[in-house]
């Protein structure tokens, strides 16, 4: 999926960080915060600037709300056009990734596990992967870190880690986790204990068939 949004990375979206955390991190590792611009690192001989995507003041004395992350951006240094991450070194890609991976696994809020643990994505693969085939639901292909569903309404994506819905080509979708929705016919005793993979899962089966759904407030989100 990320070469397909080309210039930008969603791989650690819905992650909540600590803002001064995160900053001195960052700092340490060749990156710059400033209130215009947020936090980036340029690559001067690459002509090449990573930025991240959060609502945060990253000068805030106090973590009044924790940023969630919402995409790594590449620009050019020059022009502040979007680059496709095919026209740069695969080098460059994978030490901002390693930057932000180092920042979800250190700065996350409260403590709590960010949850992006490839053996927590793994297992609920499995789960997900059970559950399609036992609703036989062919709609949706599981890659990565995120299941990629093709609905009726429009084509959207689930991360496994945070639970974090996005609409192709509009944005983010908010929708109530599992235990504030009536469930219906989804019955899932074995992971009741797991809240959160509980949620991915009902989830991703409530976006494979959205032509169900009737809930207004996440209709008005969905249907263009």
């Amino acid at each position: 999926d990320e070469l397909e949004a080309r210039t930008l990375s969603r791989r650690y979206d819905g992650h909540q960080v600590q803002p001064k955390k995160t900053a001195a991190l960052l700092k340490s590792r060749g990156w710059t915060a400033s209130y215009g611009e947020g936090l980036q690192k340029v690559y001067y001989k690459e002509n090449i600037i990573a930025q991240i995507y959060a609502m945060a003041d990253w000068f805030s004395p106090a973590d009044v709300e924790a940023p969630t992350i919402e995409g790594i951006d590449f620009r050019d240094r020059k022009t502040g056009q979007p680059v496709p991450f095919t026209d740069f070194s695969e080098v460059i890609f994978s030490e901002i990734m390693r930057d932000v991976d180092l920042v979800v696994s250190v700065a996350h809020v409260g403590g709590v596990d960010p949850e992006a643990s490839l053996s927590t994505i793994e297992m609920r693969t499995v789960i997900i992967v059970e559950m399609l085939r036992l609703l036989k639901l062919t709609n949706v292909e599981m890659k990565g870190s995120h299941a990629f569903i093709k609905g009726t309404l429009g084509d959207y994506t689930v991360h496994l880690g945070s639970g974090v819905v996005h609409k192709m080509a509009s944005g983010s979708v908010h929708i109530l986790p599992v235990h504030s929705q009536h469930r219906g016919r989804i019955f899932l005793p074995f992971i009741d204990d797991d809240p959160k993979t509980a949620e991915i899962v009902a989830k991703i089966i409530f976006l494979a068939e959205d032509s169900k759904i009737k809930d207004p407030n996440i209709l008005v989100q969905i249907v263009d």
